[in-house]
């Protein structure tokens, strides 16, 4: 790995994605993430004057915890990280897998354990930490992608490093836009849905929270969601994968849902009460990310995309629905993927994955790159 590309985005994430100030305390996570990444993000962090503290995970023994997990462990596990979040301002994730399905085999019953357990420790980092998730390029990953390592690896920096400063006046357009709109119809191949996002407002995110990035979310009013989806992108969640997931709503409630693996979708959307409601909708518009790779970092900003959340709605813009899982399904709407359509308030927004009208339009991808 070059020194130079670490340094580059050691530098985005700690000067620009948390701005990191003089005395703030900063966790770095690395999760199945080398060493190297680990030391550009610490000397980044003691050159812009915080205080750098680190944690290391393994996906192998995280899977070999939550297979015997009890409820004495996580509420311990819980407190004691609880505890320390409380005491930083910043929080950096690099996330790797050396394999994504690692936690397929861990019993549904142990995961539900785990994250109702650990749920306020999330809660505390996203609601009151400057804080920026990101993947780490592993062959696993470039093997999701059809690609080689060295292409991945190339594919990563670029995606990772992109000026998201270029979006911003899109974005601004786009969030106006959803911050004023009520109504939202989007149709496509197996899929007519309505909803409201009144009074909810919308969320910018240019690169400050999670990397790579390039999405406006909001959120739907809990009831009002009516009609049914289909996805046309897979999806992994809590291990294991899932294609051709289709929803089908009533006053705002998951009422059927099927897939490749019908059962344990339906076990996971029986988690609680709010998983079987919508806690987020986004509209994605990253110009370097055009392909699914089974990671909802990368998946959830496809040019053209939008994702539909069955779960934990962001505080940032929220419906007052809470659950133990957030889990983004995506559908692409570019023509080479089925197409559709997204409209606010009867105006058609956008078509095929091409925003149409208004400043929003700078962020299609060929205005974006030309910039």
């Amino acid at each position: 790995m070059q020194d130079a590309r670490l340094a580059e985005l050691a530098r985005g994430l700690v000067r620009y994605s948390t701005a990191v100030k003089k005395g703030e305390r900063v966790l770095v996570e690395l999760f199945d993430a080398p060493v190297e990444i680990g030391v550009a993000l610490i000397r980044e962090i003691r050159a812009a004057g915080g205080i750098p503290f680190l944690q290391t995970h393994s996906g192998r023994l995280q899977r070999e915890l939550l297979a015997g997990a009890v409820d004495e462990q996580y509420r311990f596990l819980a407190d004691v990280e609880l505890r320390r979040m409380r005491g930083m301002q910043a929080y950096i994730a690099v996330r790797g897998a050396h394999n994504i399905f690692e936690s397929s085999d861990v019993p549904a019953e142990r995961q539900r354990l785990a994250m109702r357990l650990l749920r306020p420790v999330q809660n505390r980092r996203v609601q009151k930490t400057k804080w920026v998730v990101l993947r780490w390029p592993t062959p696993a990953m470039a093997q999701q992608a059809m690609m080689s390592t060295e292409a991945f690896e190339d594919f990563y920096f670029k995606v990772c490093t992109l000026d998201y400063a270029k979006l911003a006046p899109g974005m601004k357009a786009l969030k106006s836009l959803m911050d004023r709109t009520d109504r939202v119809r989007i149709k496509g191949p197996g899929t007519d849905l309505r909803f409201s996002i009144k009074g909810i407002g919308a969320v910018a995110c240019g690169g400050l929270r999670n990397i790579p990035d390039g999405e406006v979310f909001s959120c739907p009013v809990r009831n009002s969601v009516e009609g049914e989806i289909a996805f046309n992108t897979p999806t992994v969640y809590q291990g294991a994968s899932f294609e051709n997931v289709r929803l089908k709503f009533a006053k705002g409630k998951i009422v059927e849902a099927t897939a490749n693996n019908t059962r344990r979708l339906n076990e996971i959307l029986d988690a609680d009460d709010g998983a079987r409601h919508i806690g987020e909708f986004s509209l994605g518009f990253n110009p370097h990310i055009l392909h699914p790779m089974r990671d909802i970092l990368f998946d959830e900003k496809i040019a053209g995309s939008f994702h539909f959340t069955p779960g934990q709605a962001y505080e940032e813009a929220d419906n007052g629905n809470r659950s133990q899982v957030h889990w983004d399904m995506v559908s692409i709407q570019r023509r080479d993927c089925g197409g559709g359509e997204i409209w606010f308030d009867g105006k058609l927004i956008r078509k095929d994955g091409l925003f149409i009208g208004g400043a929003w339009s700078a962020l299609n991808p060929d205005k974006i790159l030309r910039r």
